[in-house]
């Protein structure tokens, strides 16, 4: 269906739009950099796009439309998912009977229309439009969480009667949270938190309103401010879905609940705690449909990815994963429980909270009202004949002595540690009480971890400047990063470092940060009998790196230089992350 470029080129010069000349040196132009003639001519502006647009619409036989001219209902616009119209540039404008009317900008497309058919069991007829239209519709999504909101919002306040009047007994709340417009209010939160991917909702009471922000891709974003009177019946609504006490104010509570629909699937973890000005609910949302990351996905590599394999196929020892909270600890553990997952073993875990259900995998919940804490829950799970145990996080020297027990009494144990670097790990080990013998007898790898948004194809390359180096400089041994980029070739011998080219994210329709999704950067150190010696002569977590980069770790700084010059993330966001 797409048009040749000779169809192209006869008709715009019969039209006269473009002169011979032109379509010659756009056409050699085309072939030297082996594009489109379509492409060149919008380049060169030897035609503008609309023109461009009605002239391929009337050879093709399909109808062009100027959606800037069309008023669009937004129900008729909700057909199409925002994800799915960005992504592929197609828009639902119009709908009669069962006709939908989509714009687009490739009519060959077919993926793309069949998939919309099959989703809203309608008759998809394609229309033509310039990236200009597209471009202005897709605002209305973005505008829609708002547009969706102020008919809600005035309902809210002409509809739900303060609480403060109704008083604050459990009944007077639970009435409250089952009014419609409040579970409208919580539902929109929700559902526009998942289609833009985010990880956490906050809703935070300020003295005459409430923020609600989106966590997404690590970082947070303002979304919505709400009127103060609604904040009573979102939380009331909250602690209802979360089967929390509705009287209880002064006191901070945890609770869970699903989020179900025919396009997803989340487990979502609400902490609510009061503050000044009423009380802070955040929501974390858990993807129950989501598949287990391999750890090539998650950003391993070379290496580092033999070495973590090497240990996960040993029967005994401990694998320990640090970083801060939200470094994506827990997800690389159940990711290696992914690979470690066979008939022939039984893996048991200990978490707090939950975050993934897994099959065949037998998964404890810590709960401190009922004595079970790690150390307990652990000390159980010993008796369950398991060969491998993961442990969410040691927190405490019983904690860390049961976990050092196991791996010396023929199990593999996982597990987290609140530490910024790896080699940090062995002297907080220490300090919780573990002897530096039994940490060398058990301890096989640990890794350090955070995480850095990834960027989207379309990026602006460069290169450093004399001032961006001495800018790095105190964050990192520009040396030998330089070696590394050598040694994986991304750069020859006789290069220097300001040869290397990087790249700095450039907004799009997607993003407006120029970022999409998030990897991992690490370090991974492996327990070598150098190393062991030297935690039995109680070395420094400085002397523990040093051995360790001498023996070939590269740095999370190093690793995340790596993905830079590979053009995966930005050097900015690897010195944002590590200096966090």
């Amino acid at each position: 269906m797409r048009i040749e470029n000779e169809q192209l080129k006869a008709f715009l010069l019969d039209a006269g739009l473009v002169s011979e000349q032109e379509l010659a040196g756009a056409e050699e132009s085309a072939k030297k950099d082996k594009k489109r003639l379509r492409d060149v001519l919008l380049e060169q502006a030897l035609i503008g796009e609309e023109q461009l647009v009605r002239t391929e619409a009337y050879i093709l036989g399909i109808p062009y439309v100027n959606l800037q001219a069309e008023k669009i209902d937004p129900e008729v616009l909700k057909i199409i998912p925002e994800p799915i119209a960005r992504s592929n540039n197609i828009l639902a404008f119009r709908k009669k009977g069962q006709d939908l009317e989509v714009a687009m900008l490739d009519p060959d497309d077919l993926r793309t229309i069949d998939f919309i058919k099959k989703k809203s069991d309608l008759r998809i007829l394609p229309r033509l439009t310039d990236t200009v239209s597209i471009k202005q519709v897709l605002q209305q999504y973005g505008k829609s969480l708002e547009a969706e909101f102020g008919d809600i919002i005035k309902e809210e306040i002409q509809g739900i009667k303060a609480v403060q009047e109704t008083g604050e007994k459990a009944e007077d709340l639970e009435k409250v949270a089952e009014e419609l417009p409040v579970i409208r209010i919580v539902d929109t939160l929700l559902k526009h938190a998942i289609l833009q991917r985010a990880s956490d909702i906050h809703t935070e009471p300020l003295e005459k309103e409430v923020l609600v922000r989106y966590r997404i891709d690590g970082i947070l974003r303002d979304a919505m401010i709400l009127p103060k009177n609604a904040a009573n019946g979102i939380v009331a609504r909250i602690k209802v879905l979360s089967n929390l006490k509705l009287d209880e104010h002064r006191l901070p509570q945890d609770g869970r609940f699903k989020v179900e629909t025919d396009e997803y699937k989340y487990s979502v973890r609400v902490s609510i705690i009061p503050v000044f000005d009423g009380e802070k609910v955040v929501m974390r949302l858990l993807p129950e449909t989501a598949k287990a990351f391999t750890l090539e996905q998650l950003g391993f590599q070379g290496e580092a990815l033999e070495i973590v394999h090497n240990n996960l196929r040993k029967p005994v020892g401990m694998v320990l994963v640090t970083g801060p909270t939200g470094s994506g600890k827990t997800t690389t553990l159940y990711s290696m429980m992914e690979i470690l997952n066979t008939p022939a073993v039984n893996i048991s875990t200990v978490e707090d909270p939950i975050e993934y259900r897994m099959p065949r995998i037998n998964q404890t919940q810590v709960n401190p009202k009922i004595g079970l804490s790690f150390a307990s829950g652990l000390r159980s799970l010993l008796r369950q004949d398991p060969n491998i145990v993961m442990v969410g996080e040691i927190r405490d020297k019983e904690t860390a002595g049961l976990a050092i027990n196991a791996a010396l009494t023929g199990h593999l144990v996982l597990s987290t540690l609140h530490t910024n670097s790896a080699a940090g790990a062995m002297p907080r080990l220490i300090d919780m009480g573990v002897e530096p013998f039994l940490l060398s007898s058990t301890l096989s790898v640990i890794i350090a971890q955070r995480l850095v948004r990834r960027l989207q194809e379309e990026k602006t390359p460069y290169s450093l400047s004399a001032q961006d180096l001495k800018l790095l400089g105190p964050y990192c041994n520009l040396e030998r990063i330089e070696e590394v980029l050598r040694q994986e070739k991304l750069i020859t011998v006789k290069q220097k470092l300001q040869q290397a080219t990087f790249f700095k994210p450039k907004a799009t329709k997607e993003s407006d940060s120029g970022y999409k999704g998030r990897l991992g950067i690490y370090e991974v150190l492996q327990v070598t009998e150098t190393i062991k010696e030297l935690i039995i002569r109680g070395a420094t977590s400085d002397q523990l790196q040093a051995q360790a980069e001498k023996e070939g770790m590269f740095t999370m700084v190093e690793d995340g230089f790596l993905k830079a010059a590979k053009g995966i993330t930005s050097i900015e966001e690897v010195i944002r992350v590590v200096t966090e």
